[in-house]
């Protein structure tokens, strides 16, 4: 297979670890090999210390991610699934992309329904182009959004999503601007462009600051507020003490650019 072929495109661009989704021909559908390989595109990221950030996308210009790749059983089920081993491929990836201590920003670059909704809403930050449709249409084929559920719930306000699941409508990009699901919406000629501006505003911060903060960030906001507090009088101390917060320190006190060594 080449490396065109590939249904998961890995590529390094400086400090960015780019993952692109390379099955234009299926809407970029996920399939097993598909979440394979974003979790594998994910942990090459963290496993080199040189990348500061993630970018997520897709082939293309029409879609980002179509959802699952649906094939009808010998029974008429959509998919196969074995009650008593209860995993699941996308929720494998989705624990993997969890762990991820890296920024991973989605590059909307056309349409994200159904679990390609799911997987933006599992990116810590989305840049969408303005002709993008998002919706999560399955209850129009007799099923619901229970694997992307999870993070859904975490992100969009109770009653539009409930809607969005019950009717399973699809909205515009600048409605997902309006209910938080995406940070920026741009025309579709200046996608690339605010991606790099974002990607500029990463990777000059301090990783290790940017890694224990987002371990923090998704650790708070499954604890009561007293939780919170309690964790980060722990965990800011220990911050303080990492060599890029003494470093971070002495550069604002020398009035210079800090050199990161994401210890």
């Amino acid at each position: 297979m080449s490396g065109t072929d590939q249904p998961v495109l890995h590529d390094v661009r400086g400090h960015v670890f780019w993952i692109t989704i390379n099955r234009p021909s299926r809407g970029n559908a996920i399939n097993q090999e598909v979440t394979s390989g974003i979790s594998a595109g994910v942990e090459a990221a963290m496993a080199n210390d040189a990348i500061r950030a993630i970018v997520l996308t897709g082939a293309g210009d029409r879609t980002f991610c179509a959802g699952g790749d649906l094939k009808p059983t010998e029974d008429g089920a959509p998919f196969k699934a074995d009650p008593a081993r209860p995993g699941n491929m996308v929720t494998d990836m989705f624990r993997v992309i969890e762990r991820c201590g890296l920024p991973i920003i989605a590059r909307v670059n056309g349409h994200a329904l159904a679990g390609g909704l799911g997987l933006l809403c599992a990116c810590d930050l989305v840049v969408a182009k303005e002709t993008a449709r998002l919706g999560t249409p399955e209850s129009g084929i007799g099923l619901f959004p229970l694997m992307i559920l999870p993070y859904m719930l975490r992100i969009v306000p109770r009653r539009r999503l409930l809607e969005m699941c019950v009717t399973g409508e699809p909205f515009s990009a600048q409605e997902a601007l309006d209910m938080d699901l995406v940070n920026y919406v741009v025309p579709d000629g200046e996608l690339d462009a605010k991606v790099e501006w974002l990607l500029a505003r990463i990777v000059d911060k301090s990783p290790t600051a940017i890694r224990v903060g987002k371990t923090a960030f998704h650790a708070m906001q499954d604890m009561s507020l007293h939780e919170g507090f309690s964790y980060a009088e722990l965990m800011l101390p220990a911050l303080a003490q990492t060599e890029d917060a003494k470093e971070g320190f002495a550069a604002y006190n020398e009035k210079r650019p800090p050199v990161w060594v994401n210890r």
